[in-house]
């Protein structure tokens, strides 16, 4: 049976820390998250969602020193420091990453949310995976009870923040010096 919660609390710590995957609410959509650096877990998610191997995951950071442990070198200060924390996903260059995360591109999409209760559970356990929260294919769950009738008991947990009905994040690429807009989302960019 699955975990059920209304916050982040020690049980999902343990749970995320152990390999697990829950259903988590962010700045902007609930998303289907595990530990980026536990290659187990990221292949469970991908497993549970039905995902193609060539759509890499959008990662998420508690503060911009974690963009080393993804193999990030290069940053968008000026984006960074006006957008973050915020729904903004920059995807940056990272070759030396392991392939599970990258998928054969060489890069990754990073956001560093606004939710305090959020950055401090990835201060716990590490970066994580997130993903919109359905099956490919499938409208994103919106609620607890959505998510339950996609993925039943093969989560490990269920944190219920209410419905959330929102844009996702704005996706964004800094490439030879210009901005582009991958996704448009919650965030809008004036290039």
């Amino acid at each position: 049976m699955s975990y059920l919660t209304q916050k982040f609390d020690d049980k999902v710590v343990e749970l995320l820390k152990n390999g697990g995957v829950g259903f988590i609410p962010s700045d902007t959509i609930y998303g289907l998250s595990a530990r980026a650096l536990d290659k187990t877990a990221v292949k469970k998610l991908q497993a549970l969602k039905g995902r193609t191997q060539n759509k890499p995951f959008i990662i998420l950071i508690s503060n911009i020193w974690q963009l080393k442990d993804l193999g990030i070198k290069e940053l968008s200060l000026e984006l960074i420091t006006k957008y973050w924390p915020g729904p903004l996903t920059i995807v940056f260059d990272a070759p030396k990453t392991p392939k599970w995360l990258h998928q054969g591109f060489g890069s990754l999409a990073v956001r560093l949310p606004k939710p305090k209760e959020l950055r401090d559970l990835i201060n716990k356990v590490g970066p994580l995976i997130s993903t919109s929260a359905n099956p490919d294919g499938q409208p994103p769950a919106v609620s607890s009870k959505k998510a339950e009738k996609y993925f039943g008991d093969k989560l490990d947990f269920y944190i219920d923040a209410g419905e959330i009905i929102a844009a996702p994040s704005t996706i964004v690429k800094l490439t030879g010096g210009k901005l582009e807009i991958l996704r448009q989302g919650s965030v809008k960019i004036n290039q």
